[in-house]
């Protein structure tokens, strides 16, 4: 096994040194300090207001479906 000190920014992970591998490899990624979650936004039902969604949404021009999707396929 080999570990290498590196970096995580902006959903990359850049290494601090070349590593001698030409392969393609399965790797572990361990964070080190204690990362802050994102928040996840719900939604409580006893608040949740069919006709305050529709003012919200009235001047939305695409599909909101379509935008459900893309939203939840950027998070996997």
């Amino acid at each position: 096994m080999l570990s290498v000190k590196g970096l995580y920014e902006h959903g990359t992970v850049k290494l601090d040194e070349k590593v001698p591998i030409t392969m393609d490899t399965p790797v572990i990624v361990t964070f080190l300090e204690d990362v802050e979650e994102e928040e996840i936004k719900t939604i409580n039902l006893d608040d949740f207001s069919f006709n305050r969604a529709r003012e919200i949404l009235k001047d939305y021009k695409g599909s909101l479906s379509d935008a459900v999707i893309e939203e939840r396929r950027s998070f996997q």
